[in-house]
């Protein structure tokens, strides 16, 4: 008994050398050379004649509108006019864009943080000028908006002051600071806030 259990597990040993084997000669062989593909030492000689010139030259791509996009975008032809022709306001419904504002919410925050320090230490006007700069990188910005109404109603500026709290609650209706905002809008449309002197 002792030769049959020896002999089976020869058998099978025998067959995973032969697959092991036939894995093996299906592997490619080693390359030797295994430095990379250097651009210094190209043989200009051996280059096409026409190496010289881009490839994209060969896949122009079509950059004109399609044919119905007047129709589909009526109003696309005036937003595409010349410098010169933006005071035209009748095409977009009254609205033109004549320059771009930079979109900086980091400097914003920065500007607010800034205007808060005023604030505190009572300098309203740095405050307001903080809190405006703050709106220029980040129009309709809640928290700007806010603080540049209470700094105006400190400033004794109840209308500009209405403005912003007016422009508070389009923006965030719902917002931390909603409450006092219409308080506020209350006590600057009251007759006492407009008899009181500017």
């Amino acid at each position: 008994m002792a030769v049959a259990q020896n002999s089976s597990p020869a058998a099978p040993a025998k067959s995973q050398n032969s697959e092991s084997k036939s894995a093996a000669d299906k592997l490619p062989a080693p390359n030797p050379n295994l430095a990379p593909p250097r651009s210094d030492h190209v043989d200009a000689s051996a280059l096409p004649a026409d190496a010289g010139e881009s490839s994209s030259n060969d896949t122009q791509i079509d950059l004109s509108p399609p044919p119905d996009d007047a129709k589909e975008h009526p109003q696309g032809s005036a937003l595409l006019k010349d410098e010169g022709s933006f005071g035209d306001t009748s095409t977009l419904g009254g609205t033109a864009t004549t320059e771009f504002h930079p979109w900086d919410p980091h400097k914003a925050a920065k500007d607010i943080e800034v205007g808060d320090y005023y604030f505190k230490r009572k300098n309203y006007i740095g405050a307001e000028s903080r809190y405006r700069e703050a709106l220029f990188y980040k129009d309709n910005d809640a928290v700007a908006t806010y603080k540049l109404a209470v700094c105006l109603e400190k400033l004794n500026r109840g209308d500009e002051a209405l403005t912003q709290y007016e422009s508070y609650l389009k923006i965030l209706p719902y917002g931390p600071e909603t409450a006092e905002a219409k308080k506020a809008i209350e006590r600057l449309k009251s007759p006492a806030a407009s008899a009181t002197p500017k």
